[in-house]
Order: C-alpha cells, then structure tokens, then sequence
C-alpha cells in the first residue's frame, strides 16, 4: 500500500489500530525527498501488515507540535495508537523495517 497523507481531523483514527509508520515531512527538505522512495518500497514490502502515513509539517504545524517534532524527517512509529519508536534524519529501509518487526512481534 502506498503512503497515505495525514491531517489533524484524521490522525487520531488513522493510527488508533494496528501499527503505522508516520513521516512528517517538508517538501522544501532535502532529507525528507530521499526518504520518500525509500518509504515507497517499505510499503511494498509490507503491504497490508502496517500503514505508512505522511505529514506535512508546514500544512500540519499544530499536528508536528503535538510530538515536539524539531527536525525533519522525523519517523515516528504508533502501535494502537500509542507511540512506540521514534526516529530523527533520514532512515534506511533495512532500519525501518527492523523496528516494525519488533514492534509487530
């Protein structure tokens, strides 16, 4: 499943089930443009088993402020709704997809 944006009126429900992966995000950072593929292809690889969400900090600032997020990107991991792993600077797909196993198991 590709990675789905999120907003403030939908988060809430969008993270409350299962295990989603939240990369918020800038369209003006560099960082955050060599992520997206890189998200792409976790998301291929995982399909139905987690949900990759994207947030778009400059649309979404009071959402970004609720996690104190100060750099970008920034991923944050949510397991029925509470967060369980979050991760500043860009991320490799190996080490993403290690701390969605964990977190799954």
């Amino acid at each position: 499943m590709k990675p789905i944006e999120l907003k403030e009126a939908t988060f809430a429900d969008q993270i409350a089930k299962g295990v989603t992966l939240v990369d918020f995000w800038a369209a003006w950072c560099g960082p955050c443009k060599m992520q997206g593929p890189i998200l792409d292809a976790l998301a291929a690889d995982l399909g139905d088993a987690v949900t990759i969400g994207k947030i778009n900090v400059d649309d979404e600032a009071a959402l970004a402020g609720r996690f104190n997020i100060r750099s970008i990107p920034t991923l944050a991991i949510f397991k029925d709704g509470q967060l369980a792993d979050i991760s500043v600077g860009l991320q490799s797909k190996e080490a993403l997809r290690a701390k969605i196993d964990a977190i799954l198991q």
